[in-house]
C-alpha cells in the first residue's frame, strides 16, 4: 500500500474578532520554541500520541502570507490514521495560534476584507516585487495530498492519467465562497484566484520523465515563474521527496472530508500507475478543454453539474462522483476503504461541501463573523465526531 501524506494551508485569526491575524512568524516561533523545551498548554489535545511525539511528528511552518501557516503530517498507511493524523496537525497549530492570541482555522479564503501582510522572507519578496497586484491579494488556503511512487517514471505516468479527475476532487474539496467580504456565487473560489498565477492549473500530458523536465525548463528559461517552487500545477512531482504532488484541492472545513479526499487522491494514484503498466494510454483531453472543466467544478462544487471525464459532457455532479468512485473501487477495496470512503462521499454529496456550510452559517445573520465560528467549531478538536464520520 503506498503512503501518503498531507499538507494543509490553515488561515490564522484573532482569537476575539475571529479577523485575520498577521502572527504566522510568531506562531511558528512560538510553536518551535515549545518543541524545543517539551513544552504544551493544559488545554492542548492531541488524538493518538504524546504532545512530545506529536510535535516531532508534525511540522509547522510559514506560507506567503502572516495570516497562515501550513502544517506538514507526516505519511501514513490507512484512511482511519490520515483522519487521526490531520486532527492531530489541527490541533497543534491551533495550539500554536492561542499562545499569541490567535487561532487556526481551515478556510480556504479569508471572508474578511483585510488585506493581508507578506512574510518578510528574501524569496516571497522577490515574488511580491515581480507579481505586483497578484501578491497583495494572494491569501488562500489549499490541501496538498502527496502520494509515493517507485520511480519518477511511474510519477509521470500517474500525472498524465489522474489529470481527467482532478476537476471532481476540487469539486469536493470546495470551501471558498467568499473573497474579501463578498459572496463569490462560487464554491471554490480559492481556485479562481489561484489560476491568475501564471503556471497554476492543469498541466500537458508530459510523456515521459524528458518530457516533463523539457516543460518545466522551458518555463523556467521563461523568466515568469522565478524558480521550480513557482511552477504551480494542480499535480506535480515533488522536488523533496518521492512523491507525486496533488495540489487542486481546497483545505476542508471537516477534518474527516480531508482524510477521504486524501484517500481518494492515494487510490487515483495507485489506479493510474496500473493503467500505465497495464499499456492503456492516458486520455487525450487538451489544458484548454480541462481548465473550463475546473472553472465548472469551481463554480458550482457539487451542487451542479460537472463535467464527465468518460464522456467530456456534463452531468449531474452525483453522476460524475460516481463515474469516480466506481473506477476506484478495486483500489479503495483492497484498502479496506470503499465503504468508508463511499458513506463520507455520500454525505458530501447529500449535505454539500464546506462553501455549503459556510453560505449556512452566513444565512443566519448575514454576519460573515459566524462563518468563521462555525469554522473553528467543526474543527475543534474537542467537538463531537461529525455525522459523516466513517464508522
Amino acid at each position: 500500500m503506498r503512503t501518503f501524506g498531507v499538507e494543509e494551508e490553515l488561515l490564522l485569526v484573532d482569537a476575539v474578532t475571529l479577523r485575520p491575524l498577521a502572527a504566522g512568524e510568531a506562531v511558528v516561533d512560538h510553536h518551535d520554541q515549545r518543541l524545543e523545551h517539551g513544552s504544551h498548554g493544559p488545554g492542548a489535545v492531541f488524538p493518538t500520541a504524546e504532545p512530545a511525539d506529536v510535535a516531532a511528528s508534525h511540522g509547522l511552518t510559514v506560507e506567503f502570507q502572516q495570516e497562515q501557516i501550513e502544517v506538514v503530517s507526516p505519511p501514513q498507511l490507512t484512511l482511519a490514521e490520515q483522519i487521526t493524523a490531520i486532527r492531530t496537525g489541527r490541533a497543534l497549530a491551533d495550539e500554536a495560534a492561542r499562545t499569541v492570541g490567535g487561532r487556526a482555522v481551515a478556510l480556504a479564503t479569508s471572508v474578511s476584507a483585510d488585506l493581508p501582510h507578506l512574510v518578510p522572507q528574501a524569496r516571497y519578496r522577490r515574488i511580491q516585487q515581480h507579481v505586483g497586484l497578484l501578491a497583495a491579494e494572494q491569501l488562500t488556503c489549499g490541501f496538498h495530498v502527496h502520494v509515493g511512487i517507485a520511480s519518477r517514471e511511474e510519477g509521470v505516468a500517474v500525472l498524465d492519467r489522474i489529470r481527467v479527475w482532478l476537476p471532481v476532487l476540487l469539486a469536493l474539496s470546495a470551501n471558498s465562497p467568499f473573497w474579501y467580504g463578498v459572496d463569490t456565487g462560487f464554491a471554490s473560489y480559492r481556485y479562481q484566484a489561484w489560476m491568475r498565477w501564471p503556471t497554476a492549473g492543469p498541466s500537458e500530458i508530459f510523456g515521459t520523465v524528458e518530457g516533463y523536465d523539457r516543460h518545466v525548463q522551458d518555463l523556467l528559461v521563461s523568466g515568469v515563474p522565478l524558480d521550480d517552487g513557482m511552477v504551480y500545477f494542480d499535480a506535480r512531482l515533488s522536488a523533496r521527496f518521492p512523491t507525486v504532488e496533488v495540489r487542486v484541492a481546497d483545505v476542508c472545513l471537516d477534518p474527516v472530508h480531508a482524510g477521504v479526499i486524501a484517500a481518494l487522491v492515494r487510490a487515483l494514484v495507485e489506479t493510474a500507475a496500473r493503467a500505465w503498466r497495464a499499456g492503456e494510454d492516458p486520455a487525450p483531453v487538451g489544458v484548454a478543454q480541462l481548465r473550463a472543466w475546473s472553472w465548472r467544478a469551481a463554480r458550482s462544487g457539487v451542487e451542479g453539474q460537472l463535467v464527465s471525464p468518460t464522456t467530456g459532457a456534463p452531468a449531474a455532479a452525483g453522476e460524475v462522483v460516481a463515474e469516480l468512485l466506481e473506477l476506484l473501487r478495486p483500489v479503495l477495496a483492497e484498502a479496506g476503504e470503499d465503504e468508508q470512503v463511499q458513506a463520507v462521499v455520500v454525505a458530501i454529496l447529500r449535505e454539500g461541501t464546506g462553501a455549503h456550510r459556510q453560505r449556512e452559517a452566513y444565512a443566519s445573520r448575514h454576519d460573515l463573523h459566524d462563518v468563521v465560528a462555525d469554522a473553528l467549531h467543526i474543527g475543534a478538536p474537542t467537538t463531537a465526531e461529525p455525522h459523516s464520520e466513517p464508522t
